[in-house]
């Protein structure tokens, strides 16, 4: 615990500020990718930025990964730099653009992003496949999914792929008429269900468990798709193979200590195990087509 409470203090809050800073003005690597002699530079570098989703606050996100990510560069050898983005659709842009070396992203993001530009998965949660859900007030009288037509339901963004593209898939395969409400992240989604904005909203199990827990007693889940890959963490292409190996032998080693798994458990990640491309071809096998025009020049 005092290992935990000195990282608080020395890194969350010297880093959190400039974190958020950078979020908002979208600093990274994007710079370095853009010019072919800068990208070249990346080879030699000891450090590298690794972008988060945002499915919660950038400060929330920084208060529980800056820690993870100091204890997998000390062990890894590598300085990992925190970043993310103000919102999930501006954090496709950034990745589509390649604008960090590594990144923690959906199913289907990685289905996308594995293509063009390229990153490869070398690790996930182990043992932790990902369920989208519906929830509900707690109080509500609403008792199944076919009671939401014609409401108002809130999701995360059009591409979040459990919190979002499932539950949509299935109301609207279900034949049940909803009309969608973008709100940017998972606690976005339960905070104005739980205020009774929304007559429902779409997250995952994960984030439901991480979010406030006077949000989280306000809140029932209504319903569960099947269960998919979770989330990859994937580098760029321009991050050295070895680089990547010894980050993978960190998070793999993680789960293993006691500290580590203290560190996680804010996430609601037990450990993490290694991944492969093809991990994610249950999600491909779905054919989701929603960031076609992603990678291409604006006209």
């Amino acid at each position: 615990m005092r290992l935990l409470r000195h990282w608080n203090r020395m890194l969350i809050a010297v880093l959190v500020g400039l974190v958020l800073a950078q979020t908002a003005l979208g600093v990274g690597h994007a710079q370095t990718v853009a010019s072919p002699p800068a990208a070249a530079a990346e080879n030699t570098a000891t450090s590298f930025t690794f972008g988060i989703v945002p499915q919660q606050s950038a400060a929330k996100l920084a208060e529980n990964w800056v820690p993870v990510l100091a204890y997998l560069g000390d062990r890894s050898g590598t300085e990992l730099k925190f970043r993310t983005a103000p919102d999930i659709p501006e954090f496709e842009r950034r990745v589509a653009a390649g604008g960090y070396d590594f990144a923690y992203m959906n199913p289907y993001h990685y289905t996308v992003f594995s293509r063009e530009p390229g990153y490869r998965a070398f690790a996930k949660a182990a043992n932790q496949p990902i369920r989208g859900i519906l929830v509900v007030r707690a109080d509500s009288p609403i008792q199944s999914p076919a009671e939401l037509a014609g409401t108002t339901i809130a999701f995360p963004a059009p591409a979040a792929f459990a919190a979002s593209v499932l539950a949509r898939a299935y109301l609207t395969n279900a034949g049940i008429p909803f009309t969608p409400r973008y709100v940017s992240s998972h606690d976005s989604v339960y905070r104005t269900v739980a205020k009774g904005l929304y007559a429902a909203g779409g997250g995952v199990i994960r984030t439901l468990d991480s979010v406030a827990p006077d949000v989280r007693a306000q809140l029932r889940v209504l319903w569960t798709s099947d269960a998919y890959t979770s989330h990859a963490f994937a580098a760029h292409p321009r991050v050295p193979a070895p680089v990547v190996a010894a980050l993978t032998k960190a998070m793999i080693e993680m789960g293993d200590t006691d500290t580590g798994r203290a560190l996680l458990a804010p996430l609601s990640i037990g450990g993490f195990e290694s991944a492969t491309d093809s991990d994610w071809n249950d999600v491909r096998s779905l054919g989701i087509d929603l960031l076609r025009n992603l990678n291409q020049p604006a006209p």
